[in-house]
């Protein structure tokens, strides 16, 4: 289904009732991302999933994005929805959306989930320069098979990725059934390199739950660990077999973890 937010026509599923879960992508990824999770996700809350802007079904203007952009345009499109308050969750660039979120509009939000992401800036543990070089050949526009196929394997764990073979071809299966234009995926880009939350992260209120793959090739867990220290009501949790998309990896401890998490009471 399609919505129009923030001036631009967004593409929206809600699958299941209940409370409200927000799911936020990361860079070059679209709805498609969450097969391993709708389903089970769906028994317990009402997820709403979006294209961001500039990828999937979503239009995707030619003019400089920003992260904080993106949690404006999260919001409308919740607001659109008749939604005043959700459970965020974030994974990479979709992290950075889900603390822009949770500071712009923190009356919006219930619980934060933030997945395989930092707090951006120069203090964070960056991209190791492998895998930045690997995801610049590899993804937006036409890439040869081989650069895809290496670019997307970076972002499980290097250890099982050969039995993880399959969530490499539906990745890029899903990526060329709607291929994203090489402008938008730099101007994604950009908004994620130029997101810095280091001296506002510390201001967040909500519970949040901080996941990560030990094996994370593209934001090196350590940073689940430094944003576990910045946030006071947060907790974190490594998945030890797991690299960047640890979700898709390790989909059922994931899952328990969130529905875990997001049904406890909230501490008064």
């Amino acid at each position: 289904m399609n919505i129009e937010a923030n001036g631009i026509d967004f593409y929206y599923e809600i699958h299941g009732e209940g409370q409200p879960l927000l799911l936020l992508e990361g860079l070059g990824y679209g709805s498609w991302m969450w097969y391993k999770q709708v389903k089970e996700l769906s028994k317990h809350f009402k997820v709403i999933i979006i294209d961001n802007r500039g990828v999937g079904y979503t239009d995707k203007p030619d003019e400089e994005y920003s992260i904080e952009m993106f949690a404006d345009d999260a919001a409308a499109v919740l607001t659109k929805l008749g939604i005043t308050k959700a459970h965020i969750l974030g994974v990479s660039m979709g992290g950075f959306i889900a603390q822009q979120f949770a500071v712009s509009y923190p009356k919006m939000v219930d619980k934060l989930i933030l997945c395989s992401t930092s707090f951006g800036g120069p203090n964070s543990v960056p991209i190791p320069p492998d895998t930045l070089r690997m995801m610049m050949n590899g993804e937006g526009g036409e890439t040869s098979s081989a650069s895809a196929r290496e670019a997307v394997s970076v972002a499980l764990h290097s250890e099982t990725s050969d039995k993880n073979a399959a969530i490499i071809d539906w990745i890029i299966k899903s990526k060329a059934e709607n291929a994203q234009p090489k402008y938008a995926y730099q101007r994604q880009l950009m908004a994620g390199a130029s997101f810095n939350g280091e001296n506002w992260t510390s201001s967040i209120k909500a519970e949040t739950l901080i996941l990560a793959g030990k094996g994370d090739r593209v934001v090196p867990y350590q940073n689940a660990e430094m944003l576990n220290e910045k946030i006071i009501s947060s907790r974190l949790e490594i998945i030890d077999k797991g690299g960047h998309v640890f979700f898709m990896e390790e989909p059922e401890k994931t899952n328990q973890l969130i529905v875990d998490f997001l049904t406890e009471p909230t501490d008064e």
